[in-house]
């Protein structure tokens, strides 16, 4: 498998474990709409959150966070958009960034709750 996968795998497994302990409710973990995906779709109280997580090695090219420009975030609005017609979701709706950098020692996450919206 290559590395930048397994980076990404270990990344969104993280980010699981941190999100629960947060008392998120997941309820999807990369959930697919034609070409588009979603890393996890949970519940934080009444609200439906998105949730893109991107993770990184090093932060020598920018934070991971930086890496979910508006292209990336209207693939996930349009997913997001799917998701909601399909279970007929009329709640609240939140998309957040979940940044991972892996390090050898340890790592850092951090969630960024609001971090992007939807027209």
């Amino acid at each position: 498998m290559a590395m930048h996968i397994q980076t990404g795998q270990r990344g969104e497994e993280l980010a699981f474990f941190y999100l629960q302990k947060r008392g998120y409710k997941i309820q999807e973990r990369n959930w697919r709409y034609s070409r588009y995906e979603i890393d996890l779709i949970a519940y934080d109280g009444n609200t439906l959150v998105f949730i893109e997580v991107k993770t990184r090695k090093s932060n020598l090219y920018g934070e991971p966070l930086d890496f979910v420009d508006d292209g990336k975030q209207k693939k996930i609005i349009n997913a997001a958009e799917a998701y909601l017609h399909q279970i007929g979701h009329q709640g609240e709706v939140r998309f957040d960034i979940v940044s991972v950098l892996l390090q050898k020692t340890k790592s850092e996450i951090e969630l960024i709750q609001d971090a992007f919206w939807s027209e």
